[in-house]
């Protein structure tokens, strides 16, 4: 087995247990391992910290899975790691009113590069880094046995697969094709989801909690759905009473989702508005048209992808949240939200506060959102808290 050797005092964070060891951390490599193999890490006098799986090609060049020297890295290893993951969530197995949510949220659930979702009788896997990668048809084949769902569908067609030099790829990997759209329940309200070709998975599991939360601000209301996708929030709304909804998203196949979505969950006679265009442009049209709403929905998606890219993504944050306060009459609810890992949720806070004052309005914050509890937060690695939100009322 080869050996990664950190350079003198930079082993705090493997020490404290964070699962990655950036290239800039390594002092060099001995022996000869092949990018995906298992490797120890040991500090610069050799003691052993850490082991995980390499890839030079990447500037995360070992992704940790185990700190015990007497734990090899095995079938049984995998096994162990995803029967245990999958075991935490026993709590949404026995619960028929939703059957879909995360079974592994990598780094999370210390399986790196490893996301598994469950759509009812079928799992959508994504793997994203070439350790996973080269033990997939593994990995799928525990996740059979374990789960023994009617099918496995992978969707590893993300972005961050080109930085361990990998393809995207989607299809098939195990058992049946799901059925295209695919039913499924959450907290007892009817979803249609696109599995195969949908945003993420499918479907933002991450958001069900914070939908569930729409539901005490919905009642009587004039709601905009903006980001709206296939109408999560919107059904949620529908549900509870909202007066009228309007969603707008720049996918027509998207919107034309949400039509059915909320039909198969609200009473009939609804007329609630499907809006095709860009949100900011839409958004602004309403402005100057004098419209105003009750309660405002901002669920975007990511902004940043980088580093260098924060400063304008919070440029793009702020404008939205401004259009938002400008569109809420007074006593209005904004739900409003950033997936991007990059931006904490002490800075998303900011700029919310700086689009309140640009917008003359004072705000208050009722509640503060987060990813649901299927996409845990490991302590130590703070990079997992991706999803934020706040609740805002407009005095």
């Amino acid at each position: 087995m080869g050996r990664v050797v950190l350079k003198a005092g930079k082993d705090k964070a493997v020490r404290n247990h964070h699962p990655w060891v950036f290239s800039g951390a390594v002092e060099r490599l001995e022996g000869d391992p092949t990018d995906g193999d298992i490797v120890d890490v040991v500090d610069v006098d050799r003691r052993f910290l850490a082991r995980g799986y390499i890839n030079r090609r990447s500037q995360i060049v070992v992704r940790l899975l185990s700190w015990s020297e007497d734990e090899p890295v095995d079938d049984a290893f995998w096994s162990r790691r995803i029967a245990s993951s999958i075991e935490r969530r026993r709590n949404l197995s026995d619960t028929p009113e939703t059957v879909a949510f995360r079974l592994i949220h990598a780094e999370s659930d210390l399986l790196p590069g490893l996301v598994v979702d469950r759509y009812g009788d079928y799992l959508v896997m994504q793997v994203l880094t070439l350790g996973m990668e080269q033990r997939r048809e593994e990995i799928a084949r525990f996740l059979a046995e374990i789960v023994r769902p009617a099918g496995i569908f992978e969707r590893s067609d993300v972005d961050v697969r080109g930085k361990e030099g990998l393809p995207q790829r989607v299809g098939l990997l195990w058992g049946q094709e799901p059925p295209r759209p695919l039913p499924i329940l959450e907290n007892g309200y009817r979803f249609q989801v696109d599995i195969q070709g949908g945003q993420k998975t499918g479907f933002y599991l991450d958001q069900r909690r914070n939908r569930a939360r729409l539901s005490a601000y919905g009642r009587g209301r004039r709601m905009l759905n903006a980001f709206a996708y296939t109408g999560a929030f919107a059904v949620y709304a529908a549900a509870c009473g909202a007066e009228s909804i309007v969603n707008v998203d720049t996918s027509a196949v998207a919107l034309e989702m949400a039509r059915v979505n909320v039909a198969a969950n609200a009473d009939e006679g609804r007329s609630d508005e499907y809006i095709v265009g860009d949100v900011f442009s839409v958004l602004r049209g309403f402005r100057a048209e004098g419209r105003s709403f009750d309660l405002v929905v901002l669920d975007p998606p990511k902004f940043a992808y980088s580093q260098g890219q924060v400063q304008a993504a919070c440029r793009g944050y702020k404008d939205i949240n401004l259009l938002a306060f400008q569109l809420l009459s007074p006593g209005g609810i904004l739900f409003t939200m950033s997936c991007s890992g990059l931006v904490t949720p002490d800075l998303f806070q900011k700029v919310v506060f700086g689009a309140s004052i640009d917008a003359h309005r004072d705000v208050q914050v009722l509640e503060k959102l987060s990813q649901a509890a299927d996409h845990p937060l490991l302590l130590t690695f703070p990079e997992g808290e991706y999803l934020k939100g706040l609740v805002c009322r407009v005095l």
